[in-house]
């Protein structure tokens, strides 16, 4: 039987799912959500402008000598990712950067989609249960915003998933491979990577940094070694942006008036702690359960650009929690997305404001602690029964 202290906490989870989910409906009512009134727009500069971003510098690797520059393009935006990233666009400049956007959105919602039923076919989720988590996150602002602005989220799920599985079916060394290679094309999940490290599991920490080395220079070979040096320059001068969308500490921080540094020290020492305390726990740290989503959530924090969409990345770990009968608390990290992005608009120029605006922010701080605390002293989820009593695993 739970104890009081866990039936508080579960009362205050579902008062929190409740008022997210009041929330979300009274500002779908009442106000426009741009991100799901304008999924079908045609506009790539206005709105889907990251796939526009990233389409350019497709264009010029395949179109123009070996070597081009790929960050110095006609697009609105600078691109931010990776050179090996470009690469895997490279297909896209065969089509339109407005057909181009369509199919990428569509496969990015399949893409989520599937990963998350593999989730939760490897948890032995009831369907009744993988129907309803699925359609929130489906519902969620993260996602909305992924498929709005064309962006990679689906595609860094997929290869987070699939490493996560192989970890619980006990091949590390394949996991750590799949997440080197995720972390090669978005370098802000390399702390991912230092899991390994924590529990003392040498060898795959060297497969997975190897691999991330190995598909980053796979990365510089196709698009030329200046691109990868151009990256770089991007990459360390780019500044912390302080807007609503960026639910990194640095972006707090910046949002509120302080140097970006502060929010990087304070995320540092999350990041830390979060270590510190698994490895210190390692023994009864199950390295497929929630440890994984807890530290990836711990590097977002510390990254100087978190945008809200990549709170879809830390999903399968509140579908462990629900493997493992945390209900209340996992249904209400399920609900905190649903509400949008833009709602920080009804009150911008506002007393709390800026506080509000940070809501982001605090719902990854809220998933990196559920997740830790959840990350000892579990038995691996494999030996967890199914939720929905005698209801058949998803096909």
């Amino acid at each position: 039987m739970a104890g009081p202290s866990r039936r508080v906490r579960a009362g205050v989870a579902g008062l929190v799912a409740v008022v997210a989910v009041l929330v979300t409906v009274v500002l779908h009512a009442t106000h426009s959500d741009p991100l799901v009134t304008r999924l079908l727009s045609a506009d790539m500069r206005g709105l889907h402008v990251d796939f526009d971003t990233f389409h350019h510098s497709a264009v010029v690797l395949v179109e123009q000598p070996y070597g081009a520059d790929i960050y110095t393009t006609p697009a609105l935006l600078t691109n931010l990712n990776p050179p090996l990233m470009t690469a895997l666009f490279a297909p896209f400049a065969a089509v339109d950067a407005l057909t181009g956007y369509r199919i990428l959105a569509a496969l990015t919602l399949v893409a989520v989609v599937l990963a998350l039923l593999a989730v939760a076919r490897e948890l032995r989720l009831g369907r009744a249960v993988t129907v309803a988590a699925v359609l929130a996150v489906v519902a969620s602002s993260p996602l909305h915003g992924t498929l709005v602005l064309g962006q990679v989220y689906g595609l860094l799920l997929v290869g987070l998933v699939a490493g996560w599985v192989a970890q619980r079916r006990g091949h590390p060394m394949p996991a750590a491979v799949l997440w080197g290679v995720t972390v090669a094309l978005k370098p802000s999940l390399a702390p991912l990577l230092l899991l390994a490290a924590a529990v003392h599991r040498w060898r795959p920490l060297a497969a997975g940094v190897a691999a991330a080395a190995a598909a980053t220079l796979v990365g510089a070979l196709v698009a030329g070694p200046a691109n990868t040096v151009r990256w770089l320059g991007i990459a360390l001068t780019e500044p912390v942006p302080g807007v609503t969308d960026n639910a990194s500490l640095p972006g707090l921080a910046v949002r509120f008036g302080a140097p970006a540094p502060v929010g990087t020290l304070i995320g540092a020492a999350v990041l830390v702690g979060t270590l510190a305390y698994l490895a210190r726990h390692r023994d009864r740290v199950d390295p497929a359960g929630t440890a994984p989503w807890a530290v990836l959530a711990a590097g977002l924090l510390v990254a100087p650009i978190a945008w809200h969409n990549y709170l879809l990345l830390v999903v399968p770990g509140v579908f462990v929690l629900l493997a493992r009968r945390r209900l209340a608390v996992a249904a209400a990290l399920l609900a905190l997305p649903l509400v949008p992005i833009a709602w920080n608009g009804v009150l911008d120029g506002r007393p709390g404001g800026a506080l509000a605006g940070s809501l982001y922010c605090a719902i990854l701080v809220a998933h990196w602690a559920v997740l830790l605390r959840e990350a000892r002293g579990e038995p691996a989820v494999a030996e967890r029964p199914r939720i929905a009593s005698g209801a058949a695993a998803p096909s």
